[in-house]
């Protein structure tokens, strides 16, 4: 395993001796300006979800990184540990089995960023994951492929993209900080730039896969294996993520946002790291799992947020069934509710559903009073 791939010809990654397959020359012709877009395109959405961070409350995830080191937990113990098991209970080629093991050891992308705020989550945690795992990849990603593949006769050497890793770096960290900067300095001009820069990047997210699979059209292949993987990996990373969460005792924001994390890898890195590594025959039979984890990745996302609206809009309702007097409430306080409130308010009924304790109108009217008058009830 090594940092650099040489120029020379022995080198598999770099033989320009062969001639790559139709589909494969495509991408490679316009894999730099793919790179180029992708990295604006994260760039612009990193700082309008950087809009959304708060000083106070990133110091503190910094200064009790508990979550972070769950999150690392699950993108470096878990993700890896999950590839390994779907390689040895799948039939697959030794090369293909290397992917399924590179995107398992790949640092999370900034597209569970977006899922989180859809959901409501931890942005300040979110963006601290991504970031955190993408620098710990550095050293991560060398030392998991080293473990996992020590019983494993490899035929050529994997090749880290460290010069892709540190492009990450630069994408998420300097957005960020101007986002940051701009949250604290004009508050409200910053919450326009969060809601905007989320609807956007959903967009962008569509269009740039679409196009990652319309230029890669031609490595496609009909393997239903390398499929039903792509489709389980990170659906398993998702449950997984938010399991462990929970047994951590992590709040449910908190389990929302590590479970994104989890199962949200970066692509475009894994990708790269195979066309460095592999020769062109090799490629044909590898690059279309990542294609396909990134469409199921963006899938399982979509489903993740649906059933989350879901869940929210049904507490909403059964919250409004029990206190009809909150429907005149909510009319007039509808213009002025923030995001975080409704986050908060969703946090206390969630909490409210596993906390035993009374039942019945008495006991909401009782929540519900202010703490003077519950006393003079009393």
């Amino acid at each position: 395993m090594r940092a650099n791939c040489s120029s020379s010809s022995a080198c598999p990654a770099n033989s320009s001796e062969e001639k790559l397959p139709v589909g494969l020359e495509v991408y490679g012709n316009l894999e730099l300006v793919f790179t180029v877009v992708s990295a604006v395109m994260i760039g612009l959405l990193m700082f309008s979800l950087g809009c959304s961070v708060e000083i106070r409350r990133l110091w503190s995830h910094i200064r009790r990184p508990w979550g972070i080191a769950v999150g690392l937990l699950c993108q470096f113990g878990l993700m890896p540990l999950t590839a390994y098991l779907l390689v040895i209970n799948f039939s697959l080629k030794p090369v293909q089995a290397m992917a399924i093991l590179i995107m398992g050891c790949c640092p999370g992308g900034t597209i569970s960023n977006i899922f989180t705020y859809w959901v409501d989550g931890d942005m300040d945690l979110s963006i601290s994951m991504t970031t955190c795992s993408t620098v710990v990849a550095l050293g991560m990603m060398p030392l998991c492929l080293y473990l996992y593949t020590l019983s494993w006769n490899l035929e050529q050497n994997l090749t880290i993209p460290y010069q892709n890793i540190g492009i990450t770096l630069v994408c998420l960290t300097i957005p960020v900080a101007f986002g940051v900067y701009m949250n604290y300095r004009w508050p409200k001009q910053s919450k326009i730039i969060l809601k905007v820069g989320a609807i956007v990047g959903g967009v962008l997210l569509l269009v740039v896969a679409v196009a990652g699979v319309v230029l890669a059209k031609g490595s496609w292949n009909s393997d239903t294996i390398l499929l039903t993987i792509s489709f389980i990996f990170p659906l398993t990373g998702h449950v997984t993520g938010f399991l462990l969460a929970l047994l951590t005792h992590q709040s449910w924001q908190r389990c929302r946002t590590i479970s994104l994390e989890t199962g949200a890898q970066n692509i475009q890195m894994c990708i790269t790291m195979l066309h460095l590594s592999f020769t062109a025959e090799q490629l044909v039979q590898t690059l279309s799992f990542p294609l396909a984890y990134g469409l199921f990745q963006l899938l399982d996302g979509f489903l993740i947020v649906a059933a989350y609206k879901m869940y929210k809009r049904t507490l909403k309702n059964k919250h409004r069934i029990k206190n009809p007097a909150s429907r005149v409430e909510a009319r007039f306080k509808k213009k002025s509710t923030s995001p975080k409130e409704t986050s908060a308010f969703l946090e206390v009924n969630e909490e409210a559903a596993l906390t035993p304790g009374p039942s019945g109108p008495m006991a909401l009217h009782r929540a519900l009073m202010p703490t003077g008058q519950i006393s003079c009830a009393k």
